[in-house]
């Protein structure tokens, strides 16, 4: 099935649309609106503002449901674990409509409940497509998703890059800087590398 990215600008997260889910929020709905028709679920793959910021507007645009993994529920409405403050706002404010565990499948994508940049933090994985939605925790350049915002932790960051670093991956989509479509699994494990060196 075929990823469309929704480039974020700046600070701002990207999102992807696979099938009928968009992934992430933080884009400005006029970039969402062209598929509105065809977003039945809004994942979000963590709680912090630069993912969560549009959810609002982007899901009654498109008469969604929003998703989001059971320990970041809190960050959609409280401030200090949405990091809202560092962007002069506030998060978005709604109960969100499925809660996920890890394991969970969301249409053809899998939940891995990948904590350590949040207590909440996923990534969605399709093993047939051999694509990894991956959120803050890891990044195309071969880095990793900061640790030191409330409700991080390095030796959780840690366990999840090494879940991570197992599994067959080819396209990686992070939720900052560009998407790849092949090799993702060589990113995916020289930021484990990485962390396993002690850096940060």
């Amino acid at each position: 099935m075929k990823v469309t990215w929704i480039a974020g600008a700046g600070f701002w997260a990207n999102s992807y649309l696979y099938g009928d889910i968009l992934v992430d929020a933080g884009v400005v709905p006029m970039q969402v609106a062209p598929y509105k028709d065809k977003i039945a679920t809004i994942v979000l793959t963590h709680c912090h503002y630069d993912h969560t910021a549009r959810l609002r507007e982007i899901a009654h645009m498109c008469q969604a449901n929003t998703a989001i993994h059971k320990n970041d529920v809190r960050g959609l409405v409280e401030d200090l674990y949405s990091l809202s403050m560092n962007f002069g706002a506030r998060p978005p404010g709604i109960v969100p409509d499925i809660i996920l565990n890890d394991g969970d499948c969301i249409g053809e994508l899998k939940v891995l409940h990948t904590p350590g940049h949040t207590q909440g933090s996923i990534c969605l994985l399709s093993e047939q497509d051999r694509i990894l939605f991956s959120g803050d925790t890891v990044f195309t350049d071969g880095a990793f998703g900061r640790y030191d915002f409330p409700g991080s932790s390095r030796e959780q960051l840690a366990k999840s890059l090494d879940r991570l670093s197992v599994l067959d991956i080819e396209g990686l989509y992070p939720g900052h800087g560009e998407p790849v479509d092949a090799g993702g699994g060589r990113h995916i494990a020289a930021a484990n590398r990485l962390m396993r060196s002690g850096y940060g």
